[in-house]
């Protein structure tokens, strides 16, 4: 099979060499001619040895490399891609009768960059980054549905938002094959409604499961406040951790009606919740010192690229601080950044900052990160995206 080409300036094929799957378009000399957004390319260093093969595409990312070698890229690429991310998730027994709910691909944590596919019960959603995996949806949607134990019975592609504007794709957010059966999925024996079809990312931050349920053994007698709650993960397993109250935040009031949604799903009239659409700062502005002693802080990202980075810092600075000033000697902060231009010791730096501005005593006693069906690959370190603090504040 035959490619477009694309040839390195000199030195730099030194990355590929060393496995990193972005080449940036200032590392090329030379485009074929006839090349388009999302085709297969071969990379070639100056000097016509050949560095692999992956998608291009326009823009400062120009081609994300999917082998190292001559491998081709079709259907038997992508199913055995696929089954090997699967065979992963087996060994980290998340295909259980209490949990249904999780991540098979991580883009280049699972070496297909420019791809996401999340599973909630038989469906699989699926998120192109890149145009060339847009391409490939059909091919992939199909390799989904021969993984072992009929795993996935429907694909629904969810794009839209995910794609580079500038490539002008005009994606539909669509079921490839299936249907929609239910939208509720299981989370270690917690049940939870999942909006993929307008919901934010694939409609569900399986992200942050094993942070919830270590959230969950701190929750007993606590009084808990859930900021960012989106469709309240954590909101739920503070509820069966025990917790004394819990309130639940989120400016979105369709995020706020997914929480009460899911809280009614796992407890029968509970009295212990209580949730808000409103402004997570003017909330906090607004509540008494020691109102609460167990807060999360989960916002969205506050810089999706390195040029919003110093607001970002800001912005980590300032909710902290706020919460420091608030939460009740002896509470516990959860408090993360799932920002990618955000490295770790920027946002324990901007935590710091808050922490000393309290003038308050305050504890590291885990330092937390994405979970193992998040994977980060060894040689893509940009991966590593969620950044988590629990703090004991006295």
């Amino acid at each position: 099979m035959t490619y477009k080409s694309i040839t390195l300036r000199r030195g730099k094929e030194e990355s590929l060499m060393r496995f990193h799957p972005w080449v940036f378009s200032g590392a090329i000399a030379q485009v074929q001619d006839d090349i388009e957004e999302g085709d297969l390319v071969t990379v070639y260093a100056h000097d016509g040895q050949l560095l692999g093969n992956g998608h291009f595409q326009i823009g400062s990312i120009a081609v994300r490399m999917l082998t190292f070698d001559d491998t081709p890229i079709d259907e038997g690429f992508y199913a055995d891609r696929l089954l090997q991310a699967y065979r992963v998730r087996q060994a980290l027994n998340l295909m259980r009768n209490d949990n249904n709910a999780f991540r098979l691909v991580h883009g280049e944590g699972d070496f297909l960059p420019g791809l996401v596919i999340d599973i909630y019960g038989h469906t699989a959603v699926l998120q192109a980054h890149s145009p060339g995996m847009h391409f490939a949806r059909n091919i992939i949607a199909q390799a989904l549905t021969q993984l072992p134990q009929g795993l996935v019975r429907n694909v629904y592609y969810k794009s839209e938002t995910t794609l580079p504007y500038k490539a002008q794709l005009d994606p539909q957010n669509e079921y490839i094959i299936g249907q929609f059966d239910t939208d509720i999925a299981m989370e270690n024996g917690m049940r939870f409604h999942v909006d993929w079809l307008k919901g934010q990312k694939t409609g569900f931050f399986v992200d942050q499961r094993e942070n919830r349920s270590l959230l969950e053994r701190y929750a007993e007698g606590r009084r808990v406040l859930n900021m960012f709650c989106y469709t309240g993960g954590f909101s739920f397993y503070a509820l069966r951790g025990g917790a004394r109250s819990v309130h639940s935040v989120d400016s979105s009031t369709k995020a706020i009606r997914l929480t009460d949604e899911n809280v009614a799903l796992n407890f029968d009239n509970e009295h212990r919740h209580q949730s808000f659409a409103e402004d997570a700062f003017k909330f906090l502005d607004n509540i008494t010192p020691g109102d609460y002693d167990l807060m999360i802080l989960d916002p969205p990202a506050f810089a999706k690229h390195k040029s919003a980075l110093k607001n970002a810092l800001v912005g980590y600075r300032r909710l902290n601080a706020k919460a420091f000033e608030k939460i009740a000697p002896g509470g516990i902060l959860f408090t993360f950044s799932c920002s990618q231009a955000v490295n770790k010791e920027q946002f324990r730096l901007a935590v710091f900052s808050a922490a000393a501005q309290s003038r308050r005593r305050v504890r590291i006693l885990h330092q937390l990160t994405q979970p193992a069906d998040h994977p980060v690959n060894i040689y893509h370190p940009e991966g590593e995206y969620l950044k988590g603090l629990v703090l004991q504040v006295e």
